[in-house]
C-alpha cells in the first residue's frame, strides 16, 4: 500500500500548485491514499469550505489539522459536518467541534488516520499527545499486533509540532505500533526520513506546499519588517513559485509496517498572479 502525504498547504498558491502537479504525481506514484495538512489552507490560516473543496477536487482524500484549525469561524462549522474529510487535533482540549481520527476505507483495506498536536513552544495549552494516542491505541492496532483491539491495515499519524525533539520522541514511542508518523507545522522539510527499528516510517517535518520565495509561505518583506520593528503587522501569503513538499510511504500489505519512505519535493511555477 502507498500513502502520499503533503505538508501544510499555504493559501491559494499552495492549492493551485497542488492542483497543477498532483494528477501527474498520482499517475507516476500510484498512491492508494492521498493526505495533506490543512492548517493553512484558507488565506494562509485556517479552514474554509471553498478551500477544502478545491483541494479535494485536485485529488487529496483526507486532511489533518493543526493550531490554526479554528482560526476562521467557518472552520468550526466545517468540522461539525462529518461528511467533510477534515480532522482537527485529537488532543485539542475541551468540547470542540470535529473529530481527531477517522478510519478510511480503501477497498477491503482500512486505514486509521490520526491528527495530533504538540505542546512544546505552542501558545495553546493542549492535552498530552503521548497519553492521547496511547488511549486511542487501546482500541486500534495494526493487524496481528494486539489481542482485543480492532485490527487495521495501516495507522498513519500526523504530529503537528514545533520541535524535532518532541516529534522524534513520539516517533520512537510509537515505533512498531503505527505505520508512519509524519511531522508538520514548521513548513521546513527535514532530511531525516527513515524507517525506525520496529518498522514505523518517520520524518520530522514534511515541509509546506507554499511559496518558495517567502518566510514559511508569508511575504518575506512583511516578516522582515516585523522583526525590525517588533510590530504585529498583518501577514499576507507570498507570491511566486511554489514548493510542493511531502512524502511517499510504502507499507507492507501483511503487517501494515513501513517498507520505504521517500521525500517528494517539486517547485511549481504558477501562470497567474495570485492574492
Amino acid at each position: 500500500m502507498k500513502i502520499l502525504f503533503f505538508g501544510d498547504i499555504v493559501g491559494q498558491p499552495g492549492r493551485k500548485a497542488l492542483a497543477k502537479v498532483l494528477p501527474e504525481l498520482k499517475k507516476d506514484l500510484a498512491p492508494d491514499l492521498v493526505l495533506a495538512n490543512s492548517d493553512n489552507i484558507a488565506h494562509g490560516q485556517g479552514l474554509s469550505q471553498q478551500a477544502v473543496k478545491e483541494v479535494m477536487e485536485a485529488g487529496v482524500d483526507f486532511f489533518t489539522g493543526g493550531d490554526h484549525t479554528f482560526a476562521l469561524k467557518e472552520g468550526a462549522q466545517l468540522l461539525e459536518d462529518k461528511h467533510w474529510p477534515v480532522l482537527r487535533p485529537a488532543n485539542w482540549p475541551g468540547s470542540v467541534p470535529g473529530r481527531g481520527y477517522e478510519i478510511i476505507s480503501r477497498g477491503a483495506r482500512r486505514i486509521l488516520l490520526v491528527s495530533l498536536i504538540g505542546r512544546v513552544f505552542m501558545k495553546q495549552d493542549f492535552d498530552d499527545p503521548f497519553q492521547k494516542i496511547s488511549v486511542l491505541l487501546e482500541d486500534f492496532s495494526l493487524k496481528g499486533k494486539e489481542q482485543g483491539s480492532e485490527a487495521l491495515d495501516a495507522i498513519i499519524v500526523d504530529f503537528h509540532a514545533e520541535t524535532t525533539s518532541e516529534k522524534m520522541a513520539l516517533g520512537w514511542f510509537l515505533d512498531g505500533k503505527v505505520s508512519a508518523l509524519v511531522g508538520t507545522h514548521t513548513h521546513v522539510p527535514t532530511a531525516d526520513e527513515k524507517i525506525l527499528s520496529k518498522g514505523t516510517a518517520f520524518i520530522s517535518d514534511l515541509g509546506m506546499v507554499g511559496p518558495a520565495d517567502s518566510v514559511l509561505g508569508v511575504d518575506k518583506e512583511i516578516i522582515i519588517k516585523r522583526f525590525l520593528t517588533q510590530r504585529l503587522i498583518k501577514m499576507e501569503v507570498a507570491q511566486g513559485p511554489v514548493e510542493v513538499n511531502g512524502a511517499l510511504i510504502t507499507l507492507d500489505g501483511q503487517t501494515g509496517l513501513a517498507q520505504n519512505i521517500e521525500r517528494i519535493r517539486e517547485t511549481v511555477a504558477l501562470d497567474e498572479n495570485l492574492a
